[in-house]
C-alpha cells in the first residue's frame, strides 16, 4: 500500500464510556506507536505501558495488512483526561538486498514505506521545536551558549546570536512587581516633577516655612478669598481700627451684652422673630386675625380632627376612587351578600380551570347526550362493557388474574388469538376446531429457527409440545431435536439447509375435550351381539358398522441408529417381545394391524399393508 501524506499522531478526549481508539494510520509494529494519557486541567503527561496492570495501560491490535490499529485501555478514560498516540518509527533500515537474489516488491515498498514513515516522524517533531521565520535575514545557525545554573537565554546586543544572562536581576524585580507596576501607572507624574526639581529644591530649603503655612492653610484660604472680595472684611477691620472712633473698639468695651445676644438660645429667637417681619410680616398678620384665633381655640372637634389627619389625606389622596365606589354601591352590596359563593368559586378555582381546558370534550358529552345519547347507552349497559373488558384482553405477556374460562386475549408478542381453558390459555384455533394443521417449509441457507409464514404463505402458530416436526421425512424428537415451546417457532438444536435444500413438515394437532359419548349413538353402529374380543368393522354392503373379529396387533417403534439409518421394530404378530427399555428408546411408536412394511421414497417414509 501507498503512504499518504498524514500525521505521526492522533490525540482523543474521553467521554467515561468508551476504552478502545484507533490509530487509523499506517503501522508496521505494535511497539512503534507511544501512548500517553494528558490531564487536561494540569497538562501533565504519562506514558503508558503495554500489557501492563496500570489504571490506563492497554493492549494493541495492529492491522493484519499495516493500515492501522487499535488500543484498549484498561479502564475507560474519563471527561478530565486526554489519549494521546503517536508513532515512534525506529531510526533503522533492516532490509538487506542480497546481489543477485529476487527482488521482491512488497519488501522493497515496506522499506521505503519505513522511510516515508521516519521522515513524517521528523516532520512532526520538526514542527514542535523553534525554528526562525523563513523571511528571517539570518541564514548562518547560531549556537545555543553552554548552559549554567540560574541563568536564561537571550539575544545578544549585535542580533546575531544567543547569551546568558544571571536571573538575579530578574527575580529582584519580579519581587517588586507591584512597586514597578505602581510607578508604571504614574509616569506622567514622575516625569512632571522631573521637570519641577528646581522648584522642589527651593520649597525643601524653606520647608519650615510650609509646614506653618500648611498647618493653617484653612486660615490662609479665609484670609485669601476675603481679600478677593469686593469687599473685604479684613481690610475694612483694617481701616475701622485706624478711625478715631473704632466700632470695634466700641464693641468690645460692650462685649457683654454682645455675648448675651449671641447666645445660642436667644440668637436663634432673634433670627425667628427676624424672619417673621421680612419680608412677609406675619407676625402684624396673626396680631390682626388675634378674635378668629381666640374662637379656633375654643372649637372642641379640632382634637379629633388633627388625631385623624393622616386618614384624611389618605381618603384625600384616593377621592376619586371613591367617588367611583359611590356610584357603584348596589354592586359593592350585591357582591357583599354573595360574598360565600364567591369564596366557594374561589376555593374550587382550580376544577373551574380543569372545566374550562376541558370544555371541549364537556360540549361534545353534552352534544351526544342531547342526541344520540350513546354516552347513555353505555352508561345503561355498563355491566356488560365492563364484563367485555375482563373477558377480552390485549398485551404482550399473558394475563393471570380475575379468568374465567373462554376468556379471550390476543397475544402482541406473537400476534396470536388465545383461548383460556381448564389446562390455561390455548390457541383460538384449537380451542374452535381441534383439528391438525400442516406447514411445509423449504429449507436452502444455514437457518436454526422455522417461524413466520410457509412455502403456501400459513404462518406457524400451534400448542405447546402438540406437533410433530419431520426433517426430510424424519421425524424429530421434541425436546432432544428440536424446541418446542413458543407457539410461534420451531429451534432446531442444530442448524440446517448448510449442504444443500431441507424441507421441513410440521403436523400441529389442536387440544380439546370431548364430551361423554356412547358408541350406540352413533346412527351407523350397532353393537348387538357383540362378544369379548371383537371390534366393529365396516360392512360397505350395508354401510354400517358391525361387529368383527380384528386382525392381530401389532406394535412398530422406531429409531434411527448412529449411521443416522432409521430402524423399525415390531413384536412380529406377537412372537417376540419389546422390553421396557428398548420401548423406553423409540423416538416413535405406531400400533396397528400386523402386516404393515416400510419403505423410503424421496425422503418421506412410506408405510404398505
Amino acid at each position: 500500500m501507498t503512504v499518504s501524506a498524514q500525521n505521526s499522531y492522533i490525540s482523543y478526549t474521553g467521554n467515561g464510556s468508551t476504552s478502545a481508539y484507533s490509530w487509523p494510520y499506517k503501522l508496521f509494529a505494535a511497539g512503534d506507536l507511544k501512548v500517553y494519557t494528558v490531564v487536561i486541567s494540569t497538562g501533565v503527561e504519562t506514558l503508558q505501558t503495554s500489557g501492563g496492570a496500570g489504571t490506563y495501560d492497554y493492549t494493541i491490535s495492529v492491522n493484519a495488512d499495516y493500515s492501522g490499529a487499535t488500543i484498549t485501555l484498561n479502564n475507560n478514560l474519563p471527561t478530565t483526561h486526554k489519549v494521546f498516540l503517536t508513532r515512534v518509527q525506529a531510526l533503522e533500515q533492516a532490509t538487506d538486498y542480497i546481489e543477485g537474489d529476487a527482488f521482491p516488491a512488497e519488501t522493497h515498498e515496506q522499506t521505503l514505506d519505513k522511510i516515508v514513515l521516519q521522515l513524517q516522524q521528523h516532520e512532526e517533531q520538526l514542527k514542535r521545536s523553534l525554528k526562525f521565520k523563513q523571511s528571517t535575514a539570518t541564514r548562518s545557525e547560531p549556537s545555543i551558549p553552554e548552559l549554567t545554573a540560574d541563568t536564561v537565554i537571550k539575544v545578544n546586543s549585535a542580533g546575531t546570536g544567543f547569551e546568558t544572562q544571571s536571573t538575579t536581576d530578574i527575580t529582584t524585580i519580579a519581587g517588586i512587581a507591584a512597586d514597578v507596576t505602581a510607578v508604571s501607572n504614574i509616569a506622567a507624574d514622575v516625569t512632571a516633577v522631573a521637570a519641577d526639581a528646581t522648584d522642589i529644591g527651593t520649597v525643601a530649603t524653606n520647608i519650615a516655612s510650609v509646614n506653618t503655612v500648611a498647618t493653617n492653610i484653612n486660615d490662609v484660604i479665609t484670609v485669601a478669598n476675603d481679600l478677593n472680595e469686593a469687599v473685604s472684611e479684613v481690610e475694612t477691620v483694617a481701616d475701622d481700627l485706624n478711625e478715631a472712633v473704632s466700632e470695634i473698639d466700641t464693641v468690645a468695651n460692650n462685649i457683654a451684652d454682645v455675648q448675651t445676644v449671641g447666645n445660642a438660645t436667644n440668637i436663634a429667637n432673634i433670627a425667628t422673630v427676624a424672619g417673621e417681619i421680612t419680608p412677609t410680616n406675619n407676625i402684624s398678620t396673626v396680631a390682626g386675625i388675634a378674635p378668629d384665633i381666640t374662637t379656633l381655640a375654643g372649637t372642641p372637634g379640632l382634637t379629633t380632627l388633627a388625631a385623624n389627619a393622616a386618614n384624611i389625606s389618605i381618603v384625600a389622596g384616593i377621592n376619586a376612587d371613591v367617588t367611583a365606589v359611590a356610584a357603584i354601591d348596589a354592586a359593592v352590596s350585591a357582591v357583599n351578600s354573595n360574598a360565600a359563593n364567591i369564596n366557594a368559586v374561589n376555593a374550587n378555582s382550580a376544577n373551574i380551570n380543569a372545566v374550562n381546558a376541558n370544555s371541549t370534550n364537556i360540549n361534545t358529552v353534552a352534544t351526544d347526550l342531547a342526541g344520540s345519547d350513546t354516552i347513555g347507552t353505555v352508561a345503561t349497559n355498563i355491566g356488560q362493557v365492563q364484563n367485555f373488558a375482563q373477558a377480552y384482553r390485549i398485551s404482550a405477556t399473558a394475563p393471570t388474574t380475575s379468568l374465567d374460562i373462554g376468556d379471550l386475549w390476543f397475544d402482541t408478542t406473537n400476534n396470536v388469538m388465545k383461548v383460556y381453558s381448564s389446562g390455561g390459555w390455548i390457541t383460538a384455533a384449537s380451542a374452535i376446531n381441534g383439528t391438525a394443521d400442516r406447514f411445509t417449509y423449504t429449507v436452502s441457507s444455514s437457518t436454526s429457527t422455522i417461524t413466520g409464514p410457509d412455502d403456501d404463505g400459513n404462518t406457524l402458530a400451534y400448542d405447546a409440545g402438540y406437533l410433530d416436526v419431520y426433517l426430510n421425512g424424519v421425524k424429530m424428537v421434541n425436546g432432544t431435536d428440536v424446541t418446542v415451546t413458543s407457539g410461534t417457532s420451531i429451534v432446531f438444536a442444530s442448524p440446517i439447509g448448510v449442504s444443500g435444500t431441507d424441507v421441513v413438515d410440521i403436523v400441529a394437532f389442536g387440544t380439546f375435550e370431548l364430551a361423554n359419548f356412547s358408541i350406540n349413538d352413533a346412527n351407523d353402529v350397532s353393537t348387538a351381539g357383540i362378544s369379548d374380543g371383537q371390534v366393529l368393522l365396516w360392512n360397505a354392503s350395508a354401510s354400517t358398522f358391525q361387529a368383527g373379529n380384528a386382525s392381530s396387533a401389532e406394535v412398530y417403534g422406531f429409531n434411527k441408529n448412529a449411521s443416522g439409518e432409521l430402524i423399525v421394530t415390531t413384536t412380529n404378530q406377537g412372537a417376540d417381545n419389546i422390553d421396557a427399555a428398548t420401548y423406553a428408546a423409540f423416538d416413535d411408536v405406531l400400533f396397528a394391524a400386523s402386516g404393515f412394511t416400510f419403505s423410503i421414497s424421496n425422503g418421506n417414509l412410506i408405510a404398505t399393508v
